[in-house]
């Protein structure tokens, strides 16, 4: 994680409160911000709160179950663009495939996974949405940092 800049923040969404605080401590020993809820009504709120650059979200979880958390977020102006990741027991296929249709990141089953692989996930998915959201800017007409304003060309000079 870089020095001195802010931190990249992750909320980790689980009903398994030794499991939640298990990952938010490896994850700030990593250098990043983390904070917990314990069911999916408690991560929608501290979603919008706490703003997270990704989100680690458990399915079966009381109150409001992971995919209606999803769902909610996805649909939420101020937290449809944050990478979801699903952390999870459930490893039937038609689970994986409609946490990823309803726009999760990443699909990772519990049981098959080690806590510094879903480090090493979360960095990934970061690194992709920043990629995703500097091609987005400059598909928008963002100017690129080092580019030449196409006036200043010494092409566009000469033929003035």
């Amino acid at each position: 994680m870089a020095e001195g800049g802010p931190k990249t923040r992750v909320l980790v969404v689980d009903d398994d409160q030794t499991l939640c605080e298990m990952y938010a401590e490896r994850l700030r020993a990593q250098g990043f911000d983390a904070k917990v809820a314990y069911n999916g009504e408690d991560g929608l709120a501290r979603a919008v709160d706490y703003l997270p650059h990704v989100i680690l979200l458990d399915l079966m979880m009381p109150k409001v179950n992971g995919f209606d958390t999803l769902e909610i977020l996805k649909s939420t102006p101020e937290t449809k663009n944050i990478p979801v990741i699903i952390l999870t027991a459930l490893i039937q296929q038609e689970n994986k495939k409609r946490g990823l249709a309803a726009g999760a990141a990443d699909y990772i089953v519990k049981s098959e996974t080690m806590p510094g692989e879903v480090v090493a996930k979360i960095l990934k998915v970061i690194e992709s949405n920043k990629k995703g959201e500097e091609k987005a800017a400059i598909d928008n007409g963002a100017e690129v940092k080092d580019a030449v304003p196409v006036e200043e060309k010494p092409e566009e000079a000469k033929k003035e």
